[in-house]
């Protein structure tokens, strides 16, 4: 039996886990049935387990790709663990339990996982990169802050007022020729 922590902020973390069992078998024990019984919850011994994101794969539905190219591009896998695991984790044969820290619910717990699941590896995932430069704007600089419901104080150029000014005393002129 392996056991593990989970840290409750853990972010950015993918596990790998072997599954043992005829293919007959393989839905069963990873799909919640609606009472709640759910064996992959239990074999692994969490406390939380979010069935939105636990990934069960079988290897032979990937045809040409193999396992680790799976993982490395659907759940971003990366490190140096992961490369020198990657011969083992291509090497398997049935299906595989793929759960990234998400799954957990950002609940702290330890896993003690059981048969018919057999623990390959955890990787890091690929961090994504940053969003792009500062921004430049007044808005976004930091300084006093004003009520949300104000709007901020409008600016207008001289040739902008100018404009105004001169629609303003044709609009009077038209009117006053309109009026006689």
């Amino acid at each position: 039996m392996t056991s593990m922590q989970i840290n409750g902020s853990e972010t950015g973390i993918v596990r790998l886990f072997h599954l043992d069992l005829p293919r007959e078998a393989v839905e069963r024990f990873t799909t919640q049935a609606g009472t709640g019984e759910w064996p992959l919850k239990y074999a692994l011994g969490a406390k939380t387990l979010r069935a939105d994101f636990v990934d069960v794969v079988d290897i032979r539905d990937l045809g040409d790709m193999v396992l680790s190219d799976y993982l490395a591009q659907a759940h971003n896998a990366t490190g140096s663990d992961f490369r020198a695991l990657r011969q083992r984790i291509d090497a398997l044969r049935g299906h595989a339990v793929v759960i990234p820290s998400q799954a957990f619910g950002n609940t702290a717990q330890t896993l003690t996982v059981a048969n018919p699941l057999r623990w390959i590896g955890t990787f890091g995932e690929v961090k994504p990169k940053s969003p792009g430069p500062k921004l430049q704007s007044d808005a976004a600089r930091p300084g006093e802050s004003r009520p949300a419901d104000t709007q901020p104080p409008i600016r207008t150029s001289g040739a902008l007022r100018l404009a105004t000014l001169g629609l303003g005393v044709l609009a009077i002129l038209l009117l006053a020729l309109f009026l006689r």
